[in-house]
């Protein structure tokens, strides 16, 4: 058993520990909550019936529990509900690394890999705060906004909830790491391409009277909020 110890680091397992370019793994935890707190969407892969499944899906964090939803109708998350092993990605582009070689070129990048056996919520009081922590991942503020479920719309929600006990972190910063006789050739440019990210002029509802503001949750926000 993996037990979580938020006041520490990381503890690599044999599948969380980071081989290949392992001087860009991260071992704080507050690196991994970085990592998460920042993302919208992760990718959850389990195997179902000995095929591979990869479910994309919105997600939130609480504490050191992440949670995950879908409908109940879909078969990878009652499979994972039930105990299969499941593991979860999160992953943010930073940039693209121009280098004076093809081989060299990169990405500026942060990612995390978490592995383990989610479980099915099924307590109403938790499930609901689940959703509430998915939701303000999401959509900050909308929580407080819109109508909250009804009882039929939760039936209808799957909700996960997997232990953040065995995790791999891994970033890229920095400039391209050209050989010395590229350099010295000086045939190519050599940097970084930034991506930045932004959000766009909010879009009513076409159906939405036209004195109804947009709320200031939407209209203020930031990226990565």
């Amino acid at each position: 058993m993996i037990l979580v110890d938020v006041t520490r680091q990381l503890s690599p397992t044999a599948r969380s520990t980071i081989r290949r370019g392992s001087a860009r793994a991260r071992t704080e935890r507050s690196d991994l909550h970085a990592v998460l707190d920042a993302g919208l969407i992760c990718h959850l892969g389990l195997v179902v019936d000995g095929s591979p499944r990869v479910l994309p899906t919105g997600y939130g964090r609480r504490g050191d529990t992440l949670y995950v939803h879908g409908s109940t109708g879909a078969r990878s998350l009652r499979e994972a509900a039930a105990g299969a092993e499941v593991c979860v990605t999160v992953t943010h582009l930073d940039g693209i690394v121009y280098a004076r070689s093809l081989f060299h070129h990169s990405v500026n990048y942060r990612s995390a890999v978490i592995h383990g056996r989610a479980r099915g919520v099924v307590d109403a009081d938790e499930k609901r705060e689940a959703l509430r922590v998915i939701t303000e991942q999401l959509a900050p503020g909308s929580w407080a906004h819109a109508r909250l479920p009804t009882r039929r719309e939760l039936a209808a929600t799957a909700v996960l909830a997997l232990d953040l006990a065995e995790a791999a972190v891994k970033i890229r910063t920095g400039g391209p790491n050209d050989d010395a006789e590229d350099v010295a050739a000086g045939t190519a440019w050599s940097g970084v391409l930034p991506l930045e990210r932004r959000w766009g002029t909010p879009q009513p509802a076409p159906d939405l009277p036209p004195d109804v503001e947009v709320p200031a949750h939407v209209r203020d926000r930031r990226w990565p909020a």
